[in-house]
């Protein structure tokens, strides 16, 4: 089994509720660049490769359109522009399009901070951690 990733990278401009640890400076306007990972798993093709990774630049496309040079708080279905939701909202974007979505890595480059998302949990996969919690 391989993994691949493609990346491309975005500037956005945000603002975020307070916290009990922000102060205020997250309620401001500001903008940060932003670099996402696309991570895909699956075996070799024929042709010696899981995928094109000319195919999947053209796949991340859409969701680098809908983020880069825009105001994250009015981009739709996206909620709180936190890192958690931007991964999210890649995932969402992708997942129809790109069989073996594996993960979502998006980074605040200016930041030194990021999320890594893996699609939802499995309903099967919570049952099986709940009955061993109470086994």
């Amino acid at each position: 089994m391989f993994e691949v990733f493609k990346e491309f990278r975005f500037e956005a401009a945000h603002a975020l509720s307070d916290s009990a640890y922000s102060r205020g400076r997250y309620t401001r306007l500001h903008g940060h660049s932003y670099r996402a990972q696309i991570f895909v798993c699956g075996e070799r093709t024929n042709e010696g490769w899981v995928l094109d990774l000319g195919e999947l630049e053209a796949l991340i496309m859409a969701a680098h359109g809908d983020l880069d040079h825009h105001f994250l708080n009015e981009i739709p279905d996206l909620g709180p522009p936190t890192l958690e939701n931007l991964a999210c909202f890649i995932w969402n974007k992708l997942k129809p399009r790109i069989s073996g979505l594996q993960k979502i890595a998006v980074y605040r480059d200016s930041c030194g901070e990021g999320c890594t998302y893996h699609g939802p949990q499995q309903k099967s996969t919570i049952a099986a951690t709940k009955e061993m919690a109470h086994a």
